[in-house]
């Protein structure tokens, strides 16, 4: 030091004097009632979410701060110099954006009518099993079956990529043409299958109702479709408890498919009338043609199980409703998953997980029902994981892969029974290497982000 040390008051020159501690009380407030403090605490939900101290310097300008007020109050040179220390001090939060509403909400009421629909028409064939006699009528009524399912699949996905590309006119259009011309070739391959007779009228009206049911269910007319069926459930309800004369039975079916026909006209003329959209490209024939070829695969899978069994036919038709829904469940769960996920892996396994979730609980309904129905329980259920996992590769508009393989199967089964085999170990064999290409193809398809865009 460059002087003597000061003593303490009253002691001797001898000792050294001792330093007096410096308080460490602040002149100014504690730094919790820093005014900057206090500033960032009143703005920090917006400077929370600035991503640059330019932003905090317009938010403080539009508070009205002054150039006085920042140099005299928070001890600051300028405006910039504030927002930077505010920017400092405020750590980074920003809010998750509100969810965005799901496009795949299931609506329940609807899959529950469209299972209805799906279901009822089969009291028909108990309405009017005395209206045809021997195996060529039966054998026409498959034909003229598979002949309208193959052509009513095209035409509805036709139906539906004019929906959407050119509006409800060109879909009615579409409708207009290709359902009476569907109805015609499915009942004249009934016709030729059969030979005249009621076997052939029978495939008749069945071919006119699946073209008019397919008709009301693209345009959305769930309702009135399940109101044109009442006929004929009253009437199976009836012979479930009465014989019914034939005539009466044959009127009506003839009612069903009357009022059918009506409201399909009625819809597609309604839809006629409806203002055209913006001029766009119709879509190429070919595109729908992997779905026809689906539909006369399928067709021709149900018709083989429900050669051995035809209660496993009645199970899976009872089940489609809940097999649309889940259609639905599994690309709300995968949509929610893209939103979840933050690394590619991790959207993977959760869409997988979706996946097994969703086939496992349509597995179960059909276990349940085969239990119920008295019927196979493994041949329904890898008949249904076919059926349900090509319907949802189709719905992310993978339509050439579910095709091929539901015809490659179709045909080996098809081909097993002439040849004297086992149809039960072939069918087996046949529908579970068919369901296990599927799933492995969904799995790795919708493993993918970019595939639920």
């Amino acid at each position: 030091m460059s002087g003597p040390l000061r003593l303490v008051p009253g002691e001797g020159d001898t000792l050294p004097a001792v330093p007096r501690p410096r308080s460490r009380t602040r002149a100014r407030p504690s730094w919790a009632a820093d005014p900057i403090d206090e500033l960032a605490e009143r703005l920090v939900e917006q400077v929370a979410v600035a991503v640059h101290p330019y932003e905090v310097a317009a938010l403080l300008e539009s508070d009205g701060l002054t150039g006085d007020q920042i140099s005299e109050r928070y001890a600051r040179p300028d405006l910039f110099t504030l927002a930077e220390d505010l920017y400092a001090r405020v750590p980074r939060h920003y809010p998750e954006p509100p969810p965005a509403p799901d496009p795949w909400r299931p609506d329940h009421l609807r899959c529950a009518l469209r299972g209805l629909v799906f279901a009822l028409p089969g009291l028909a064939y108990v309405l009017g099993a005395g209206l045809w006699h021997g195996t060529a009528d039966v054998s026409g009524l498959i034909a003229a079956a598979l002949a309208a399912w193959a052509w009513n699949q095209a035409l509805s996905h036709r139906a539906y990529l004019r929906l959407a590309a050119e509006g409800r006119a060109a879909a009615g259009r579409t409708l207009r043409i290709g359902g009476p011309a569907g109805a015609l070739g499915a009942a004249v391959t009934g016709l030729l299958v059969s030979g005249p007779g009621t076997g052939a009228a029978f495939a008749g009206g069945q071919s006119c109702y699946l073209a008019a049911a397919s008709v009301l269910l693209v345009l959305g007319r769930e309702r009135v479709l399940l109101l044109t069926l009442l006929p004929v459930a009253a009437g199976a309800a009836a012979a479930s408890v009465w014989r019914l004369p034939a005539p009466l039975a044959l009127g009506l079916l003839l009612a069903t498919v009357t009022l059918a026909v009506a409201a399909a006209g009625h819809a597609i003329h309604g839809t006629l009338r409806s203002a055209p959209t913006a001029a766009a490209a119709r879509p190429k024939l070919l595109r729908s043609l992997p779905y026809g070829l689906f539909g006369l695969a399928a067709g021709v899978l149900a018709a083989l199980a429900g050669a051995g069994d035809p209660r496993s036919v009645v199970v899976l038709t009872l089940s489609m409703g809940f097999a649309e829904w889940l259609l639905y469940r599994y690309r709300s769960l995968a949509v929610a998953a893209l939103r979840e996920s933050t690394t590619s892996r991790g959207f993977t396994l959760r869409a997988c997980r979706a996946l097994a979730l969703c086939l496992g609980a349509y597995l179960a309904v059909l276990a349940l029902g085969a239990l119920v129905a008295g019927t196979g329980i493994a041949p329904l259920l890898v008949l249904g994981a076919v059926l349900w996992t090509a319907l949802l590769l189709q719905a992310f508009s993978v339509a050439w892969m579910p095709a091929a393989v539901c015809l490659v199967a179709a045909a080996a089964e098809a081909a097993a029974l002439p040849a004297g085999l086992p149809p039960s170990p072939v069918q087996l064999i046949c529908r579970t290497a068919a369901a296990a290409v599927l799933v492995a193809g969904a799995c790795r398809l919708f493993g993918r982000p970019t595939a639920h865009r």
